[in-house]
């Protein structure tokens, strides 16, 4: 099986339907953390739906438009990275992440979400990765920052969820400021 190592005993690989349990007990000890922001909680509440949120990232996959990672610390899935979108004839992708609370702080997420930004780019020749984050979410944006991304731009309430509409920053990055970045650090 493919794995990459994230280090302290983290590793970033697939996260597919057969793992379906998995994903709902992360979801089950971090519901609360993990929906502030966004919906994954709201849509994965028992083994069916985690099963078919899992198959609609599996089917993204082999149609080529979008892909998702677990990340597991210690052999336990606590959270994941993918690309919610993903156009290779456009060379664009949009990237997301979530992690629950025991996981938080240890850079999971920016080490995992390099390794697939860095597969985007020289593999697959993405020219452009998007990171939207609701406003409010430090956490987020500060992941963007540390992955070099650039705030294009708020799209002003623009993401209405439970019961708020919420202001959605866009940071991105470009094929050649990632490289850029990676021959300097």
């Amino acid at each position: 099986m493919f794995a990459i190592s994230l280090g302290d005993d983290a590793e970033l690989r697939p996260l597919e339907p057969w793992q379906a349990g998995e994903l709902l007990a992360a979801m089950d000890r971090g519901r609360e953390y993990v929906g502030r922001f966004i919906a994954l909680p709201d849509f994965v509440t028992d083994l069916d739906s985690a099963r078919t949120y899992l198959r609609t990232y599996a089917d993204k996959a082999a149609n080529d438009t979008g892909r998702l990672w677990g990340i597991w610390a210690d052999g336990t899935l606590v959270g994941g990275v993918l690309f919610r979108t993903f156009d290779v004839q456009f060379g664009t992708a949009e990237a997301g992440c979530w992690l629950e609370p025991a996981a938080v702080g240890k850079g999971l997420v920016t080490r995992a979400t390099r390794a697939i930004i860095d597969w985007a780019v020289e593999e697959r020749g993405i020219h452009r990765v998007e990171w939207l984050v609701a406003s409010e979410n430090e956490a987020s944006i500060n992941v963007a920052r540390r992955l070099g991304m650039t705030k294009d731009g708020v799209l002003r309430e623009s993401y209405p969820y439970r019961g708020k509409r919420h202001d959605m920053e866009v940071w991105s990055v470009l094929a050649p400021e990632w490289r850029a970045a990676r021959k300097e650090s």
